[in-house]
């Protein structure tokens, strides 16, 4: 649901957006305002009996879910369909106001004055760019992802610890930032009329790696990653992978708790660095069979390739991007870059125009990237539903994802604006899976 303004917004699309194929949120302790029934039981419509039905079933598992709860999430939900809004514009605004008021021409001529070296004005740059941007955007950071996830019981920090993770961000947005920018620039001075197409496999390449090294040396800045040893949660997950041909011979658990209250599991990296991680709010608050289901869901993604056709769709995504940034580019200079004393696109001062012309094309694409991740999470459903055989556990993961999460909405309000499938539709999926292999749970011939 959330984008992020200025700098973030372009870091997010142009460095992370194969790692968002990479790693896939699942599913979040002890009831507080805004959570779900911690023990979900399966209702009476919901046992297998000859004579199941999957709507009434599913109509059943949602009439557990209290009245105020299920406002609370559609509140917070729906509230997201107007940050996204919020975020474009406030974005659109901080690039206007830097290319307008020529603060980032004054940038660019303070970076020429440290060195001689292209490359190191690149990066001196992006370092004023990145704190100013920070700075700028702060107001609306704060508000969206410290005093909002508050408000609606969903974060766990207190604003100091959450000030070092902003911190701990702005250092690895000036690492790796600063490598894509250098790299960019150089192969737009290098490749003046093709560095379009450049552009794109740098990116591309840089993103692939990124999202490699993400589980290694990423995360674990951010949280604690350790092995998790309990026999009763990791060898029904080991033996799914197993028989599933995942190389996976450790399961890890990631404190997630220190920042948010939701459940979340993934299969991150590729190769050496891939993992099965869950977090400990899905450990503390799952039933044995929802874990399962979580797990089966995640193996999902990575037994039907959704890592590698991720990164098919990024290179269609990152080809069309820096084509039409290439034209919008050539369009915009032309008639303001004067104005904004930005002499080609091989000046850094260009880097504002391109992060607004990321945002536009980000906000336009969001119900095409929606869809094919949406689909990609069916996918995944109906896969890890084969492999777990636990419906109802699946049906209880989608109540506890709720809790933030609308379970309802309409198909157009879906197609836009969800890149999972709802709720309603995922424990629908999972009851009509079961009334299609009662034999399989009852043990029928």
């Amino acid at each position: 649901m959330k984008s992020r303004t200025g700098l973030a917004t372009a870091l997010c699309f142009l460095i992370f957006c194969c790692a968002t194929f990479c790693t896939t949120s699942a599913l979040a302790q002890s009831p507080a305002a805004n959570q779900m029934p911690s023990v979900i039981q399966v209702p009476p419509e919901a046992q297998p009996t000859p004579h199941f039905d999957a709507t009434a079933a599913t109509n059943a598992y949602l009439a557990q879910i209290p009245a105020d709860k299920t406002a609370r999430s559609d509140a917070y939900f729906e509230g997201g369909y107007w940050m996204v809004l919020w975020d474009f514009l406030y974005g659109i605004a901080v690039a206007l106001l830097l290319l307008n008021l020529r603060w980032s021409a004054r940038m660019r001529d303070l970076a020429e004055r440290v060195t001689r070296f292209k490359p190191v004005h690149t990066f001196a740059y992006w370092l004023q760019y990145l704190v100013l941007t920070t700075i700028l955007v702060f107001p609306l950071t704060v508000y969206e992802d410290y005093f909002r996830e508050h408000k609606y019981g969903l974060a766990t920090q207190t604003l100091g610890p959450w000030m070092g993770d902003q911190m701990k961000g702005l250092g690895v947005n000036l690492v790796l930032g600063g490598l894509l920018a250098m790299l960019l620039f150089g192969v737009v001075r290098r490749f003046p009329r093709t560095w379009w197409v450049w552009g794109a496999v740098v990116t591309i390449a840089f993103s692939t790696f990124t999202a490699m090294i993400a589980p290694v040396f990423i995360f674990p800045i951010f949280n604690k990653i350790t092995r998790l040893d309990d026999p009763k949660v990791v060898d029904p997950i080991l033996s799914m992978a197993r028989a599933n041909g995942i190389p996976a011979k450790s399961v890890f658990k990631i404190d997630a708790s220190r920042q948010s209250t939701r459940m979340s599991a993934n299969v991150s990296g590729f190769a050496n660095t891939m993992r099965i991680t869950l977090n400990d709010n899905l450990l503390r608050r799952g039933s044995p069979e929802e874990i399962q289901a979580v797990m089966g869901h995640e193996m999902g993604h990575y037994v039907l390739n959704h890592i590698y056709k991720g990164i098919m769709f990024s290179v269609f995504l990152f080809v069309l991007f820096f084509a039409y940034l290439h034209l919008g580019l050539d369009w915009t200079l032309k008639r303001w870059g004067e104005k904004w004393q930005i002499r080609d696109v091989t000046d850094t001062a260009v880097v504002p125009l391109v992060v607004l012309l990321a945002l536009i094309f980000g906000f336009v694409t969001t119900p095409v990237t929606n869809t094919l991740t949406r689909t990609q999470e069916y996918e995944a459903d109906m896969y890890g539903l084969n492999t777990s055989r636990q419906p109802d556990g699946f049906a209880q993961a989608a109540i506890h994802l709720g809790e933030y999460r609308k379970m309802s909405p309409g198909p157009i309000e879906e197609w836009i604006f969800f890149d999972h499938p709802s709720g309603r539709n995922r424990i629908y999926a999972a009851m009509r899976w079961k009334a299609e292999n009662l034999k399989l749970l009852t043990g029928q011939q």
